[in-house]
């Protein structure tokens, strides 16, 4: 399509825009929205974006397609009256506690009630109080914040491919909730908090520690140590004025000290530490030929989703714990070796000392990382409490800093010194990237990189690169965002796809655009972010693991001078097992006397919803209601067929259908019922 649009008296060119909101921000006209997302599927659901159409329509902005010779006004009279409605429509049941709201500065809800000039609500509140959802580890969901845009439900099912959240109930009585009413630790949810990120009010926010770590700065008896990611130097600065990509690194660390922390480490040492494992690991399996592809296990949310969608890829990941824990786990050996030689040196005053890791991360997976049992020692956790970029932020202005004028500081040693490819990490790409420059052939001395990737798909969302590994070629994938995981996945189980490494990054653009992030509406900031880490690597004069005269040393002094052996294993590396993807496995939803019933059980869990699962639900329960069957058949919703590539999948009695119809399945009952009868 080409031609002009006409907006507000301006004529605008269309040059392949789909909607007439996106030309309104090509005319630097700012229409308002909520429920618009330009990654997302529209919905027009909020009615913000109403223009006005040739002088008679007035419709969504989001949902109109420009056409040439096309008149658009965008602020009539009608028009900013409707807007001020809706507004306060939604506000009326919105619980209104901005003071204390965890998104009260980036609150749009709130953002655009000032801009358009609203002072009073004049509708009553109608819907009840919900209790908070507070059962995961990583997320908080308060339904009484939440105004139906539907964001977070999109971006589930659409970018990540999970679903864990959804619209139920009708009327207005419609809210959005995990399924039957559970909590989001009960359900699918891989705790990316992309739900959070996208969320323009607080109705989902990530779960803060900041409380238990200020309590533990406090404690004198207590040794807290930070670690800080690569993507949060490049991002936190845009919390007070600095501009997204700057590096704040040395600003973190003097604000890290003046919190009260007592070591200051980078996370990218156990990038580092990763990509020498990491390499071990793939040039073992190369030999044997076993266990191929080899999957990252850098990012949690993707190993939850391996866990619960692709058990069978699990012993294709990595054993690899990912950098955070990494450093957890070297610097409580190290604190451990400090300890044993203080009583053998007679000078035990630190000794008695608990030792506190936090970890300041861009990612609110990390959260639930953390809480893993598979990355523990003794009875403990390797790391304590994970702050995601903007709680550190949060944390730096309760306490008074200008984070902005204070003077850069530095890590500290051993684990405060990463190289350029530590840093890569930050960006999606990078773990392969760092990994390719350890045992690839020869790096470019001008830019530091041995891969290239070509986009397979529109947005990068599947990138391939080649690897020249002695005489042989490895085909590398960078994997952004869990539904083209869920592709690739697919694709090496039906052996459509080869590959020899698999990254996989659960958040579009990787580390950068993590949802513990400074939210990014647009997107913009993600894009200089990642400039940002790519400047971070270029300034740094040692840029391959390799070159990295502190790892040689721990390898030598800690883990008995052999990558991959005995006590790297012990102290770098774990496993992972496959998860149920709900709790309460069984649900039954049609109940009659104590008689023997034909049992019939619907797999609802996400692979199964996305595929029909949910109508041939209702229509059994609607099928067996008609016939009056109540008494002799059970029905029940069940998570736990783990068929996912065959649904719908039922149960009837002892039999299983797979991709199933409700009249295949009334098909199986009816027969069985009878036999029941004749009793």
């Amino acid at each position: 399509m080409s031609g002009f649009v006409t907006i507000d008296g301006i004529k605008v060119p269309i040059e392949g825009e789909k909607n007439v909101l996106a030309l309104c921000r090509k005319a630097n006209i700012d229409v308002p929205t909520f429920c618009y997302h330009s990654k997302l599927s529209t919905y027009g659901a909020c009615r913000l974006c109403l223009v006005e159409i040739n002088g008679k329509d007035i419709d969504a902005s989001c949902v109109v397609p420009p056409k040439d010779g096309m008149s658009v006004r965008t602020s009539t009279a009608k028009i900013r009256s409707m807007r001020r409605m809706n507004l306060e429509l939604l506000l009326a049941n919105h619980k209104q506690d901005c003071p204390t709201c965890e998104r009260s500065a980036s609150c749009k809800l709130r953002d655009l009630s000032a801009k358009m000039g609203i002072r009073d609500v004049r509708f009553k509140r109608l819907r009840a109080e919900r209790p908070k959802d507070s059962g995961s580890v990583a997320l908080v969901r308060d339904p009484n914040k939440c105004i139906l845009c539907g964001d977070c439900v999109r971006y589930c099912a659409e970018i990540q491919g999970v679903g864990a959240i959804d619209f139920a109930g009708r009327g207005s009585d419609v809210m959005v909730s995990p399924a039957f009413g559970k909590s989001l630790g009960e359900v699918d949810c891989v705790n990316c908090g992309q739900c959070a990120a996208v969320c323009p009010t607080a109705a989902i926010v990530p779960r803060s520690p900041a409380d238990a770590v200020w309590k533990a700065l406090e404690d004198p008896e207590t040794v807290v140590v930070a670690q800080i990611a690569p993507a949060v130097r490049v991002a936190i600065g845009e919390r007070f004025g600095m501009a997204p990509g700057e590096n704040a690194a040395g600003k973190i660390a003097t604000a890290l000290r003046m919190l009260g922390f007592d070591k200051v480490y980078d996370t990218a040492f156990g990038a580092d530490l990763t990509v020498v494992e990491e390499s071990g690991e793939l040039a073992g399996r190369l030999a044997s030929g076993e266990k191929l592809p080899l999957f990252t296990s850098c990012c949690p949310a993707w190993v939850k989703y391996a866990e619960q969608f692709f058990p069978e890829l699990l012993p294709s990941l990595s054993s690899c714990m990912s950098p955070q824990a990494m450093v957890g786990s070297i610097v409580r050996e190290d604190a451990a070796r400090a300890a044993a030689a203080a009583v053998a040196a007679g000078g035990a005053e630190r000794v008695g000392k608990r030792v506190v890791v936090v970890s300041v991360m861009p990612c609110v997976a990390k959260k639930y990382e953390v809480s893993r049992p598979e990355l523990s020692r003794d009875g403990g956790p390797l790391v304590d409490f994970s702050l995601t970029t903007a709680e550190l932020a949060s944390m730096i202005e309760e306490a008074g800093l200008r984070f902005a004028a204070l003077p850069a500081g530095s890590m500290d040693m051993p684990f405060g010194f990463a190289t350029g490819a530590g840093m890569v990490f930050g960006d999606a790409g990078g773990v392969a990237e760092a990994v390719a420059r350890y045992v690839g052939a020869p790096v470019s001395p001008l830019n530091g990189r041995a891969l290239e990737f070509v986009d397979e798909i529109p947005g990068g969302g599947i990138r391939s690169a080649t690897l020249r590994l002695g005489d042989r070629e490895l085909t590398v994938l960078s994997v952004q965002g869990l539904a083209n995981a869920k592709l690739v996945a697919r694709g090496v189980l039906d052996g459509s796809r080869r590959a020899d490494v698999v990254e996989v990054m659960a958040c579009p653009g990787g580390c950068v655009g993590g949802a513990g992030q400074p939210i990014d509406p647009d997107g913009s900031a993600v894009a200089e972010r990642k400039r940002g880490m790519r400047d971070a690597d270029g300034a740094r004069e040692l840029r391959t693991t390799g070159d990295n005269p502190f790892v040689p040393k721990f390898y030598a002094e800690v883990l008995g001078g052999e990558p991959g052996g005995h006590r790297a294993h012990e102290l770098l590396h774990t496993g992972y097992s496959s998860k149920k993807r709900i709790q309460d496995t069984r649900i039954s939803l049609v109940r009659g006397g104590e008689a023997q019933k034909v049992a019939v059980r619907v797999c609802v869990g996400t692979s199964c919803f996305l595929r029909g699962s949910q109508a041939v639900l209702r229509d059994v329960l609607a099928s067996v209601e008609k016939a009056g069957l109540q008494d002799y058949v059970d029905v029940s919703a069940t998570f736990c067929s783990e068929k996912c590539d065959k649904g719908p999948t039922v149960h009837v009695g002892s039999e299983t259908i797979h991709k199933a119809s409700a009249e295949a399945v009334m098909a199986l009952i009816t027969p069985k019922v009878g036999a029941l009868a004749a009793r």
